[in-house]
């Protein structure tokens, strides 16, 4: 089974099983505390997202034995804004006890990064303490989109809505995004186009925060996708492999941001 059709099929189990817990995850998620404010506002230099990962299909194992919080406290030391904790487990060898973990332990938002189809998926975010969650535009119908990106406003988190061309991005606009991701990575055929990421970054309207994901590894990359106009990259395998991610998230940070005109 190709890589996505697979790993939705799983999701989905997850998800059925998970409604029997719906209720006691609704009050868990009331009575967690707020998490801190997603990408709340656009800065001089390109922001840096870093993400905790173990692995993932396009490249196998990254750092299996990771301890995500200390990983994720580099991170920060390093100068990321934000950290992105993949819970996905089968695939990218994540959990929710990396997320409620890195949550507690660290004074930056922190996204939840998954294959999110339902609202049960948001109250376990909010129940971890996430600031925001991962809405991917290629795997729900646009109507689920904007319902999902309603609850986890209501929820008091930030949708983080990504799309990966352009067929995708009248219904991530429709969904009213405050923050926008645009992937290089192809989820069907994991292949990568980092141009396609300039092109669709210079379609987005410029009151909405944008993210470039997915390819950036260098200063460069980091300067490539400014120039187009994004505000924020996410990182992961790139600065998640380093023996010193501190140090790997600080050579990132500091490039100058390009307005979108």
């Amino acid at each position: 089974m190709p890589f996505l059709a697979s790993i939705l099929a799983e999701t989905q189990a997850r998800v059925a099983a998970l409604q029997a817990r719906a209720s006691d995850l609704a009050k868990r998620a009331t009575a967690a505390p707020f998490g801190k404010p997603f990408l709340a506002s656009r800065n001089e230099t390109v922001g840096v997202i870093a993400e905790v990962k173990r692995r993932s299909p396009s490249q196998g194992d990254i750092r299996p034995d990771l301890d995500p919080v200390k990983l994720a406290k580099a991170y920060v030391r390093g100068g990321a804004q934000a950290v992105s904790v993949l819970t996905e487990k089968a695939h990218f060898g994540g959990s929710l006890e990396d997320l409620t973990r890195v949550a507690a332990s660290v004074n930056v938002p922190v996204l939840r990064k998954d294959f999110i189809l339902n609202e049960v998926q948001v109250l376990e975010a909010r129940a971890a303490g996430a600031s925001a969650v991962l809405l991917i535009a290629r795997i729900v119908k646009p109507n689920q989109l904007e319902s999902l990106a309603r609850i986890v406003r209501y929820w008091e988190m930030t949708p983080l809505i990504e799309v990966h061309d352009v067929s995708e991005l009248d219904a991530a606009l429709a969904a009213s995004p405050e923050v926008l991701g645009v992937n290089a990575r192809d989820l069907e055929t994991l292949a990568m186009d980092p141009g396609r990421v300039e092109d669709m970054i210079r379609r987005i309207p410029p009151d909405v925060t944008v993210v470039a994901e997915s390819g950036i590894e260098t200063r460069a990359d980091v300067e490539r996708v400014a120039a187009a106009g994004a505000d924020y990259v996410l990182v992961g395998t790139s600065v998640a492999r380093q023996d010193h991610p501190e140090a790997a998230v600080r050579a990132l940070v500091g490039v100058k941001r390009q307005s979108r005109k």
